[in-house]
C-alpha cells in the first residue's frame, strides 16, 4: 500500500477510503463519488484517490473503451495510487465482478456522459501531462475530461499486466455497444469518425514497445 493510500482513514472491515468515495450517515459508499471533491480535485490539481497535489504526470484509471475516445469522467491520479487501484478495487481487479448498483440513494447524482456499466475486464493507467475539461453533450450533464497524449500506458487484468490477447479481446467485446451509442447520438458522421478512432486504437495498441519487447 503506497504511504499516501495508507494515511487515509479506513472503514469497518479496514478498508482505506478513497478520497472520492461519498459518505452517507458515517459510512463511505466507495461506488458514489463525492461531487464537491471532484471539482475540487481537477481545481487545485489533486489525486482523485489519496487528495494529495499532482506533479506533472497525471495517471488516469480508464477502460479500453475511454482508450478509444480518449475520454474519462474521473480526475487523474498519482501513478503509484494508480497501481494500487487496479490491484485492490473488486470491480477494476476481477473481470466476473458486477457493479453492485443495490440500496442506491435515491439522490445520487450519475457520472456525466453515456456510461458503459459492462465489467471490460482489464483497466488501463493512461499517463500524461496534460488534459482539458469539456461539458458532457448528451446522457448525463458534466465535465468530461479529454486526455492528453500518453507518455505511458500500462494494462492490468486480474490485479497483474494484461496481455495482448486479453486487451484485444476486452476491446472488441465492447465495440457493438460504443456503435450502438454513436448510432443513436451521433449519427452517420459520428459513426464514422468513431470507425476512424478505433482503427487508429488498435494501430496504436499492437505499436506499444511492450507487445514488440514480447515477441
Amino acid at each position: 500500500m503506497p504511504p499516501r493510500i495508507a494515511r487515509l482513514p479506513v472503514d469497518s472491515r479496514g478498508y482505506p477510503v478513497p478520497k472520492f468515495a461519498s459518505w452517507h450517515d458515517g459510512v463511505p459508499d466507495f461506488r458514489l463519488a463525492d461531487t464537491a471533491w471532484v471539482r475540487r480535485a481537477f481545481a487545485e490539481n489533486r489525486c482523485w484517490v489519496c487528495g494529495d497535489t499532482l506533479g506533472q504526470y497525471k495517471a488516469f484509471v480508464i477502460g479500453p473503451m475511454c482508450m478509444v475516445n480518449r475520454t474519462t469522467a474521473e480526475p487523474p491520479c498519482h501513478l503509484e495510487c494508480a497501481e494500487y487501484s487496479v490491484r485492490a478495487c473488486p470491480f477494476l481487479a476481477f473481470p466476473q465482478r458486477k457493479r453492485n448498483m443495490d440500496d442506491l440513494p435515491a439522490d445520487r447524482i450519475a457520472p456525466p456522459g453515456l456510461t458503459l456499466e459492462r465489467n471490460p475486464g482489464v483497466s488501463l493507467i493512461w499517463v500524461c501531462k496534460t488534459y482539458k475539461l469539456a461539458r458532457a453533450h448528451g446522457g448525463n450533464k458534466g465535465v468530461l475530461v479529454t486526455l492528453g497524449e500518453a507518455t505511458a500506458k500500462h494494462w492490468y487484468r486480474r490485479g497483474r499486466p494484461a496481455t495482448l490477447p486479453e486487451v484485444l479481446d476486452a476491446i472488441e467485446t465492447g465495440l457493438p455497444a460504443l456503435r450502438e451509442i454513436a448510432r443513436v447520438h451521433d449519427g452517420p458522421e459520428g459513426v464514422r469518425e468513431l470507425e476512424d478512432l478505433i482503427a487508429a486504437t488498435f494501430k496504436a495498441i499492437r505499436e506499444e514497445p511492450r507487445w514488440q519487447e514480447s515477441c
